[in-house]
């Protein structure tokens, strides 16, 4: 019997040390070191303007004004860009439903941006990402827009595409992804101008 008491007993301290460690300490020390390093990234890539949080780096708003960049599409919450309700639409490749959504945003979208019936769309400008909540867009998909965004603020469409460029990503790493344009980034300085 006391063999048994004697295993309980290391059982539970066991189970308590193991707790603190892994749901007090290591989050607290990923906690700090994340503070102290990168704090900008640890606390949301918020952005601010005049000192209020006007979104973040990493999750996507809606914009809708011909004077902006329009971001992905959304399937997150019923409106979309509902950052509490992320995720796709789970629609399959067959799904009549997901190739008329489709067609009708390659419709809108070839309308917005004054763009002739050949001209091929990318596919980021008429398909929402996994979590509906992707911040950013191709270089493509923000060259079309390109035209329409510099008529909507009286700009030449070169000193667009120029802040295209300047807020051009690369490639993670040199060799993981595509180069991409970060919307938010890219219409607030638009609106610096």
């Amino acid at each position: 019997m006391n063999h048994i008491v004697g295993q309980i007993r290391v059982a539970l301290v066991a189970t308590v040390l193991l707790g603190l460690i892994v749901c007090g300490i290591y989050p607290l020390a990923v906690w700090g070191i994340a503070q102290g390093l990168f704090p900008f990234r640890a606390n949301g890539s918020l952005i601010e303007k005049d000192g209020k949080a006007i979104g973040s780096e990493l999750i996507a708003q809606n914009f809708t004004d011909p004077k902006y960049f329009h971001p992905r599409p959304s399937s997150a919450g019923e409106a979309g860009y509902d950052a509490s309700n992320s995720g796709g639409s789970n629609l399959g490749p067959l799904s009549k439903k997901l190739v008329d959504s489709v067609e009708k945003r390659v419709e809108l979208y070839r309308t917005e941006n004054g763009l002739q019936p050949t001209t091929p769309i990318p596919p980021d400008a008429v398909t929402a990402s996994a979590s509906g909540l992707d911040p950013d867009i191709s270089v493509e998909n923000a060259r079309l827009q390109a035209a329409r965004v510099a008529r909507a603020r009286g700009l030449s469409q070169e000193a667009v595409m120029k802040e295209i460029s300047a807020h051009t990503a690369a490639r993670d790493l040199g060799v993981f992804g595509e180069p991409r344009v970060n919307v938010l980034l890219l219409n607030l300085a638009l609106d610096a101008k």
